[in-house]
């Protein structure tokens, strides 16, 4: 029998580092700062056409290294070769090191559920009438953030005010730049998308949002440590009582925040199907008591990534004195002016019925007054 010889440990991790590099996980070895070290270059532009297809990526061959190191592909270790997939190598020989034309980067490859829902929605079927609609077209290319933490105009900024004028459409809502304020568009245009109220925490001394990190450091408390402070009852859920609390921890900090409200879509795949004739047309919907849309309410600790932690918070809160800057007629009913027009409904009632009453008892007062006025009245005459 043949005697086996063990290998030498080098000549075995050779091997082994020689079938991962073989593998699914093979990493290019471009790194990125072997793209940025000429894309960082403000003055980068294409000096030719050189039959090259010129769009909007033509005037951003320069890409901000600070500005893409926040974005949420750089936070997931998403380097430029992932998604630039063609370029397989740099030859630093040739003016440009690599192909001019580069393939149109493909997102599907890790968005999958969002591109089956983008494949049903209006903007893919106009590509038929010529129009090309490309994620970059909302997302923009290199600067991608997460939304969670925007507002409903941000939102709308991000992405649909960028071919869509709300000011030359929307004229059969009534308050329509209220509801574009605080109403973000797929609320209504994707109704079957999951949606909450977005509380968040507004200055309006400063005019500002404050973001989770300040609210914690303004505590003096830890991301950890917020729920369990503020749910006294343990439910995971805060309540009336345990927000106005929140509210006064924060004006013993010196701060009087309010709570800015907007009702915003969930960031699930489903978004991106938004359909010709399908937007939600009925104010009902929202302008009922017992509407489902104020069903879910979150606060939100915003983070510097553009992500958000979102904490439960009872509907009752959305009908108190904390959310007197929120109100939509029907949906929501501030308990406290209810009780306040009940009180002033009641006075004015209290005040024709009270004088009514006194008049009524008094007749035979006031008649007799007027009989006694007439005789003192016929005494005057006569004594004339």
């Amino acid at each position: 029998m043949k005697k086996l010889f063990p290998l030498p440990s080098s000549i075995g991790l050779v091997i082994m580092l020689a079938c991962l590099a073989s593998g699914p996980f093979a990493r290019a070895a471009i790194e990125n700062s072997e793209c940025l070290g000429c894309h960082s270059d403000e003055s980068l532009f294409r000096s030719g056409t050189d039959g090259v297809n010129h769009s909007r990526m033509s005037d951003q061959l320069f890409v901000d290294e600070e500005k893409f190191s926040h974005s949420v592909h750089h936070n997931n270790g998403i380097g430029c070769v992932d998604c630039h997939s063609d370029i397989k190598k740099l030859n630093y020989n040739e003016n440009v090191p690599h192909k001019k034309q580069l393939d149109v980067v493909n997102c599907t490859m890790c968005h999958e559920e969002e591109s089956a829902a983008f494949k049903d929605s209006v903007h893919m079927k106009i590509r038929g009438k010529g129009i090309t609609m490309t994620c970059s077209a909302c997302h923009g290319y290199h600067y991608v953030k997460h939304q969670e933490s925007m507002s409903a105009k941000e939102r709308a900024n991000n992405s649909c005010a960028k071919c869509h004028n709300t000011s030359q459409t929307h004229d059969w809502l009534p308050k329509k730049n209220e509801h574009f304020a605080f109403v973000e568009c797929v609320v209504c245009h994707v109704p079957e998308a999951p949606r909450h109220i977005h509380l968040t925490f507004f200055d309006m001394m400063s005019n500002k949002f404050y973001s989770g990190q300040e609210i914690l450091k303004i505590l003096g408390i830890t991301e950890e440590d917020f729920m369990p402070v503020l749910d006294i009852n343990k439910d995971g859920t805060i309540n009336v009582d345990e927000f106005e609390n929140l509210e006064l921890m924060l004006r013993q900090k010196n701060v009087h925040a309010i709570f800015h409200a907007e009702m915003v879509a969930e960031m699930q795949a489903i978004v991106h199907q938004v359909n010709r004739g399908a937007a939600l047309r009925d104010c009902k919907t929202c302008h009922s008591a017992d509407s489902p849309y104020f069903k879910a309410v979150t606060l939100v600790l915003t983070r510097d990534d553009g992500q958000a932690d979102h904490f439960q918070v009872d509907r009752a809160v959305l009908e108190s004195f904390s959310l007197r800057h929120f109100y939509a007629l029907g949906g929501t009913r501030m308990k406290l002016l209810d009780k306040i027009g009940f009180l002033l409904l009641a006075g004015g009632c209290a005040v024709v019925i009270g004088h009514l009453t006194v008049r009524i008892v008094t007749i035979p007062l006031r008649k007799k007054n007027e009989v006694e006025s007439k005789q003192s009245s016929l005494l005057k005459e006569g004594s004339r």
